[in-house]
């Protein structure tokens, strides 16, 4: 596992793009709700350093016992205590998915772990469903794994077509990571959970052992709080449906433009652009004009982007400048 630059979407060197492709954060965004929250918290006094309100929000939401939520400072923070946390149990391998988010190579590099040849097998397990960049689902052939088992589902609140391969007897024996602000439209406020597997009591306890105290600001505080009401869960189902409309809109306007779309199941998808036309050039020619794609090579893409689902007025500005590139 060699070491790569870490690669992200959104603002870069050159700031904030006028139209943003390259993030998976809800475009429909921000939520109402959950912006009122995060403006309105008291960023005078420190949290509960127990959070005992928003562990009991968020248990009520899912359905869990309270001891199993386990907060983090974000879903990229929890990916490298958890993994901090597995290398002091004696694990030493990985399984990670052929295409994924960055972080989960770069946890383990950072703790010395190295790729399973089975991934199945390894000591920590990596999924995500919906998949990142892929938005598709992920076939849970975990079955038989013997060791750590962590499901991201960051994308699930922004599934807009498919189902989960995953059962709920398997959600309940393993751990399962959400970060809602990307639902939320919210990507600058960094707040995360994680709802620990059945009978991990001990395992929460030394997860809880690593993290700082105060792991959540006022304002992530408050978002996940605003998560669990019903008016933000309304938005979000509303914000779907229009998001379903606009991403059939920018697949059309891509395919005749001669790009290939990969099929998803969320307000994301990667494409290619027609043959002969490099994609990372395509994107440099965009960024200087406004226009952010997130080139899907350090996903084990090259020659593909990521985009997310925007707007028509984004949508009609991309079109011009294909056109004129």
């Amino acid at each position: 596992m060699n070491h790569t630059t870490r690669v992200h979407g959104g603002p870069d060197a050159q700031g904030a793009p006028l139209f943003d492709f390259s993030t998976n954060s809800n475009a429909c965004g921000p939520c109402p709700q959950a912006l009122a929250a995060v403006q309105a918290a008291d960023a005078s006094r420190y949290p509960d350093a127990s959070y005992t309100a928003l562990r009991a929000a968020l248990a009520a939401f899912y359905m869990v016992a309270p001891w199993r939520i386990v907060l983090a400072g974000s879903a990229s923070e929890f990916i490298f205590r958890i993994t901090a946390w597995a290398r002091q149990q004696g694990a030493r391998t990985v399984g990670l998915p052929t295409h994924a988010y960055g972080d989960y190579a770069h946890a383990a590099q950072a703790w010395g772990l190295v790729a399973a040849a089975d991934g199945a097998q390894a000591d920590v397990v990596w999924a995500c469903e919906p998949s990142s960049p892929l938005g598709q689902a992920h076939n849970p052939t975990f079955t038989a794994v013997h060791g750590l088992v962590v499901l991201d589902r960051a994308y699930a609140p922004l599934r807009l077509s498919g189902q989960s391969t995953w059962g709920d007897p398997q959600l309940q024996q393993l751990w399962q990571l959400f970060s809602p602000n990307k639902a939320l439209g919210l990507t600058g406020v960094r707040a995360a959970f994680a709802i620990a597997p059945l009978g991990a009591e001990t395992a929460v306890q030394q997860l809880e052992a690593l993290a700082p105290s105060w792991v959540l600001g006022a304002h992530g505080v408050a978002l996940l709080m605003a998560w669990t009401q019903p008016e933000t869960q309304a938005w979000l189902q509303k914000s779907l449906h229009t998001l379903s409309q606009w991403k059939q809109n920018q697949i059309s306007l891509l395919r005749g433009a001669g790009w290939t779309v990969q099929a998803s199941d969320t307000p994301f998808f990667c494409a290619r652009p027609p043959s002969g036309v490099c994609a990372v050039a395509l994107s440099t020619a965009l960024r200087a004009k406004g226009i952010k794609m997130r080139d899907a090579t350090s996903f084990g893409l090259p020659g593909w982007v990521r985009l997310g689902v925007l707007s028509p007025v984004a949508q009609d500005a991309l079109s011009i400048a294909l056109k004129v590139r």
